[in-house]
């Protein structure tokens, strides 16, 4: 039984479980009427913090009430925190930010006087496993590392940067910990950044793949990345390494491609039982020629035998009309920072694409005096 439908049942609303069993697992309820309509409510539940929305304000303090009177709850009104990410409204968007973590992580590893960098990963300076310089102790470079990871939830912008210094954990050299601590030092620079998530925002899908063919260091093995919108809000991203060598860069776009379509038709299918009704077919956009013939061409399959079956679904995807595949330039991609070290000029500019802005003028105001001049 899922927690939230433990606690209406305790509470004892009349719930529809009709609706309770999606295919996407949708914390989805759909309760008798009370005030002679049919009221739709959507919870968010972990552990013990609750996210509760629907679309009438009288029924749900009706429900916040039943359940109060068979558990021992505290409404904290307007959601303002969830899980460390504090959200702030806005009269035509929402604010998602996590500044306190990032001041919380710097004063624990002493970077609070440390100099700003504009990027998180130097691009001139690559990373392996082999690398000659010292050894450094696992135990602190494992909790560093580790720091930061929830920050991804709001900061899409380096989740490349952990992605790839998390896979030296095993045995951490000098320049994988100095790479590190530069993270910090751009995460310090950028403290009051978050993801900005705009009200007026059309209900199409669109989505953006990319890999770097081959990788760095990385034994030939590809970093596939996608990000996902729903208008021009960004709503789902992943930074990853492959677990096979793709022998031509085609391969590797195609494997990003059934990855990322993986994804999409999973957030088709939850914004369906959501009630969002979206009758575009989503646009894929890829910088790679060969792998968006290979979506459309059913003949470019047999020169991609070696690539394993299931990742043609794409193309059955394509072929029924839920998918259209285009093509997009590498400068307009913005994947690509997902997938390796960029330089200034791109990484800002693709920063600001996926929407993590500057909200220092949002927090005035909300921002405790250590945020800015550390602690006592």
């Amino acid at each position: 039984m899922s927690p939230a439908l433990g606690l209406l049942r305790g509470a004892r609303a009349p719930v529809d479980d009709a609706r309770l069993n999606s295919a996407s697992g949708c914390l989805e309820f759909l309760l008798t009427p009370i005030f002679g309509v049919l009221h739709t409510c959507y919870f968010m539940v972990y552990v013990d913090d609750i996210v509760l929305t629907g679309n009438d304000p009288k029924f749900l303090d009706h429900l916040i009430k039943a359940l109060s009177n068979q558990f021992s709850i505290k409404d904290l009104g307007v959601l303002h925190h969830f899980l460390g990410v504090e959200v702030i409204p806005r009269p035509t968007s929402l604010f998602l930010s996590q500044h306190r973590h990032i001041q919380d992580i710097l004063h624990q590893f002493n970077m609070d006087g440390a100099k700003d960098v504009i990027t998180p990963l130097c691009a001139t300076e690559s990373l392996s496993p082999n690398d000659p310089s010292p050894s450094v102790d696992a135990t602190p470079y494992r909790k560093l590392v580790g720091s930061p990871q929830y920050l991804a939830f709001t900061r899409p912008d380096i989740s490349f940067a952990i992605n790839k210094l998390s896979q030296f954990m095993h045995a951490p050299r000098q320049t994988h910990w100095q790479a590190l601590k530069r993270v910090l030092r751009y995460l310090k620079g950028t403290i009051h950044h978050g993801l900005f998530l705009n009200r007026n925002s059309p209900f199409t899908l669109t989505a953006f793949s990319d890999s770097d063919w081959g990788g760095v260091n990385d034994a030939g093995r590809s970093t596939t990345a996608y990000i996902l919108y729903l208008g021009s809000n960004i709503i789902s991203w992943k930074s990853t390494r492959q677990n096979s060598v793709s022998r031509s860069s085609t391969e590797a776009e195609y494997k990003a491609l059934a990855n990322a379509s993986a994804e999409l038709m999973w957030i088709k299918s939850l914004l369906k039982e959501l009630g969002v009704t979206n009758n575009h077919t989503p646009n894929f956009f890829c910088d790679n020629t060969g792998a968006t013939y290979l979506c459309a061409n059913p003949v470019y399959h047999s020169r991609m035998k070696h690539v394993a079956l299931d990742y043609h679904f794409v193309r059955e995807q394509v072929s029924a009309g839920l998918l259209r595949v285009l093509h997009i330039s590498s400068q307009d991609q913005p994947a690509d920072m997902l997938t390796k070290p960029l330089p200034k000029a791109p990484f800002l500019r693709n920063r600001s694409k996926i929407g993590v802005s500057d909200g220092s003028s949002i927090l005035r105001g909300r921002i405790r005096d250590t945020d800015i001049n550390g602690p006592p």
